[in-house]
């Protein structure tokens, strides 16, 4: 066997490259949406040819987050972590730590970081604008303040992820000259899309722009879609103009190259949600690790039962009956047809997204 065989054998291990970067998508039940986040990780490999790009889903599509975390951590000497998700709820403070600690366990001659979300900033911000802008113009350039702008995104039964949408919703009326800029949620939270525009339309508003909180296409932008056609039959007095999801904006590749960059420098991000969470930590010294003990009533409330105690409790709703393990059958950013109440620590989302 020459030198060259012996290079490609397979009982030969392959020599550890330096820095796997692993996005980390939501995935959808909605192939189009997960398709648009394969088309995004080619994009930003052809922008970054000299990085490692790798990519998983945390459900609905291949490949798993789990089992790709674990190749990446096999396979180098240091894997970047890096959520493509929107705010912070279950996944992103639970779901995607849980996962990192289980590959450090397992493979811990490898360096693991765990890069922040996207999060409610001045880049997702500049999105919202350009966007409201672009109605603005579809819509003829009518009087702002008779124009009523809805952001409509994903419900959480965590208040910390609905909170990141209200802030961006009262970011966006402080830098223009709309007077009514409102807050609504496909599921799980209140108030939903039709109470607002019924409230705007009472207010006065002749013109109304419903703006998606949302990366991806997926069964909740098509459910967006038919809502939007519901209500222009039912206020034929007013314009509707629905925007479309974020998708490939600019500003989403610069925050991606920002939280790589700064795991390499070794920047402290405040805005990291759980990775090395109190509540996570107290819980190994128990000698509980942190694995979810659900139990299900299918069709009717149940709770999940979690080993250590923790401070808040939510509940959110469901479409469908499922068991609850890591590969279901159900999005976690929306509605499922019964509800359930969730008591444990770091509030899971009962949600999309896609997300």
């Amino acid at each position: 066997m020459n030198a060259a065989t012996m290079m490609h054998s397979p009982l030969t291990p392959m020599p550890a490259i330096g820095d796997t970067i692993l996005i980390v998508g939501h995935g959808s039940r909605e192939d189009s949406g997960n398709q648009e986040i394969r088309d995004f990780t080619e994009q930003w490999r052809a922008q970054r040819p000299d990085w490692r790009i790798e990519l998983c889903f945390i459900e609905f599509a291949p490949p798993e987050m789990n089992a790709a975390l674990l190749a990446a951590a096999r396979s180098s000497r240091r894997v970047l972590v890096v959520p493509l998700i929107l705010n912070a709820a279950g996944h992103v403070k639970m779901e995607i730590p849980e996962a990192v600690e289980g590959a450090r366990a397992a493979c811990p001659n490898t360096e693991i970081l765990l890069a922040p979300h996207l999060t409610a900033c001045d880049p997702i911000l500049a999105i919202l604008k350009r966007r409201l802008r672009k109605a603005m113009n579809a819509l003829d350039m009518p009087d702002p303040t008779t124009t009523g702008v809805v952001v409509l995104g994903r419900g959480s039964s965590d208040r910390g992820a609905n909170g990141e949408m209200a802030k961006m919703t009262r970011w966006l009326q402080e830098e223009g000259d709309h007077e009514l800029v409102d807050l609504a949620f496909t599921g799980i939270t209140w108030p939903r899309l039709e109470k607002v525009v019924q409230r705007q339309v009472l207010l006065g508003m002749r013109q109304v722009v419903v703006l998606p909180y949302y990366l991806y296409t997926g069964t909740l932008m098509q459910r967006i879609g038919r809502q939007v056609e519901h209500l222009r039959s039912q206020y034929p007095q007013v314009r509707f103009f629905c925007g479309t999801h974020f998708g490939f904006e600019k500003e989403v590749f610069a925050l991606m190259d920002e939280r790589v960059d700064n795991l390499r420098a070794g920047v402290a991000d405040s805005r990291l949600p759980c990775d090395g969470c109190s509540y996570r930590e107290l819980a190994h010294e128990m000698g509980h690790g942190h694995s979810h003990a659900h139990t299900h009533d299918h069709g009717s409330a149940h709770a999940h039962e979690h080993p250590h105690p923790h401070p808040h409790e939510h509940a959110h709703e469901h479409d469908h009956a499922h068991a609850h393990g890591h590969d279901h059958g159900h999005e976690h950013h929306h509605d499922h047809g019964h509800d359930h109440a969730h008591e444990h620590g770091h509030a899971h989302p009962a949600t999309e997204q896609p997300a």
